[in-house]
């Protein structure tokens, strides 16, 4: 250290007040609460200040959407529960407003505020957005396959994808290079502060579930009751392989839709002598060599397909019936032997499907940014390769494990040329949390699979496991069993009881109704964009 030439200054500089220190921790928003709208009585809604960056937490801030559903029984209120939907890119505002908000609200005595928030980036929290409009964005990927499956499609693929991130970057949003998990998870630290609560209460499901977990090991001692899902291994997901579990997962439940539809007999419209699956095959070798035309125009080709039976893995409810997706695969099956109008009628059966899933968002945004969301926040949580070589050779590797494989890896192109965020977390993921955990996992969930909630039941070392016999993405709302469980941890804590499996709901195949809807209304995790991830 060097010395003073002068003493006595050192002297005199030590009677000078030192400067006051700049407090470290962000200033925790205050929510003003009003109504969202004529559209959706008895909602509130509300904006919140958040630092951009929470290295500068004094500094430049960005803004996040939230809405909910007032306790109904305010004098017994007992807190807030935080819930969010997925993605990356899905919107817990919508969610709420959609009618989950006032379901759960109901389901739980009117004893809890219910809020969902857009995570940053996301929908109407500082969104980010790569195109003008979303005609802008359909002509951008216009040439593109939703996933190569042929080799002459990888480079056209790669580099169209890969390329995103410069025309994302290139418009200068701060948020964009501001969007990783970790910092959602400090947002809704300071948002859990900001409704009053001392520990947090959470509901997520699919990539909500990864929101729970880094929660639960960055806040460990702020959690009240948390669930998660529907749930991703946070090791896969935050080191780039969870293409390890997607390679397999989608297929293993598509093995149960075609069991399933044999065991149904003439109620599945696409069993056969030889088998569903037989049927099936044929259909997805046939499109791999030529696409059918639809009466408007359009090629349907093996990318769609695989695109198709992907998005129905989620929801089992949608299987069976004259606009299933059974009978959609059976129409284009039929379509390819020239059976005449089989087109006409495999056309208006998907457009009814596609119908579903936009009812499961009835609010309609200008310009709805799921897409780059999704890359915002998971390019910023993961590094992947940047080598076309390596994306193919992965890529094979996934097509090893099943025909789905490719179609979830591909997605990731788009992560090539992102740059990875220095403040994401990679873990540890085994804290031991205030409250315990409730993780909950479908034995067949082809988009999370179980692997996952055990994996993260076994990390997280006072958590409970909660299983589900059957079908489909996540289980609350979907079965009577489960339901009735994460409302009682909800509530007051209690779990179920250790290795508790709640039965799988009938064959979705068969006239009587699988979902019991009296339980509660499922939540919207519906499929996201097609060429984007959960």
């Amino acid at each position: 250290m060097r010395k003073l030439v002068m003493p006595f200054l050192s002297i005199a500089l030590s009677f000078v007040p030192s400067a006051p220190r700049a407090d470290p921790r962000p200033p925790v928003p205050a929510l003003a609460w009003s109504p969202c709208g004529e559209a959706f009585p008895g909602s509130e809604c509300a904006s919140a200040t958040v630092p951009l960056d929470y290295d500068h937490p004094r500094g430049p801030t960005t803004w996040i959407a939230l809405a909910r559903i007032p306790a109904f029984d305010p004098k017994n209120k007992v807190g807030t529960v935080f819930v969010n939907p997925g993605g990356p890119g899905g919107s817990g505002v919508g969610m709420v407003l959609n009618g989950f908000g006032e379901s759960l609200a109901y389901l739980l005595g009117g004893r809890f505020d219910i809020v969902g928030f857009d995570p940053r980036g996301v929908q109407r929290s500082d969104p980010i957005r790569c195109f003008d409009t979303m005609d802008d964005r359909a002509a951008y990927f216009a040439t593109a396959p939703i996933f190569p499956y042929r080799r002459d499609q990888e480079r056209p693929f790669f580099d169209l994808t890969r390329s995103l991130s410069g025309v994302c970057f290139g418009r200068g949003q701060p948020i964009t290079s501001h969007m990783s998990t970790a910092d959602v998870v400090r947002d809704l630290d300071l948002l859990r502060q900001a409704v009053g609560d001392e520990r947090l209460t959470f509901l997520g499901f699919s990539y909500g579930s990864y929101i729970g977990n880094t929660y639960a090991n960055m806040f460990p001692r702020k959690v009240r009751a948390l669930v998660i899902d529907g749930v991703l291994d946070p090791r896969l997901w935050s080191s780039g392989w969870q293409v390890a579990s997607d390679r397999i997962a989608t297929a293993t439940e598509f093995e149960e839709f075609l069991r399933l539809c044999d065991e149904a007999g003439p109620d599945c419209a696409l069993g056969a002598p030889g088998g569903a699956g037989e049927r099936f095959e044929a259909l997805a070798h046939a499109l791999r060599k030529q696409p059918l035309v639809f009466p408007d125009g359009f090629a349907y080709s093996y990318d769609y397909l695989v695109a198709d039976a992907t998005g129905a893995m989620y929801s089992p409810e949608w299987w069976g019936g004259p606009d299933g997706y059974a009978a959609f695969f059976a129409l284009l099956a039929d379509a390819v032997l020239g059976a005449p109008s089989a087109l006409e009628r495999a056309a208006a059966v998907r457009g009814a499907i596609r119908a579903r899933l936009d009812a499961a968002s009835p609010e309609r945004l200008v310009y709805n940014n799921g897409a780059e969301a999704y890359y915002g926040n998971q390019c910023a949580d993961t590094e992947y390769p940047s080598s076309l070589s390596a994306f193919t050779v992965i890529g094979a590797w996934a097509r090893e494990g099943s025909f789905f494989g490719p179609y979830w890896w591909w997605s990731n192109a788009g992560c090539a040329s992102w740059p990875v965020s220095p403040d994401r977390y990679t873990g540890p993921w085994n804290a031991r949390t205030s409250a315990p955990v409730l993780v909950v996992g479908n034995l067949f969930d082809g988009v999370t699979d179980y692997a996952g909630a055990v994996a993260s039941s076994k990390l997280l070392r006072n958590s409970r496991l909660l299983t589900y016999a059957g079908w489909g993405h996540t289980a609350f709302g979907r079965s009577e069993c489960v339901t009735g469980h994460v409302l009682a941890y909800l509530s007051d804590g209690t779990l179920p009881p250790e290795g508790t499996v709640c039965p799988a709901n009938p064959n979705p195949f068969l006239p009587a109704p699988m979902m019991l809807r009296a339980a509660a209304r499922e939540p919207m995790v519906g499929l996201p964009p097609a060429w984007t991830k959960r």
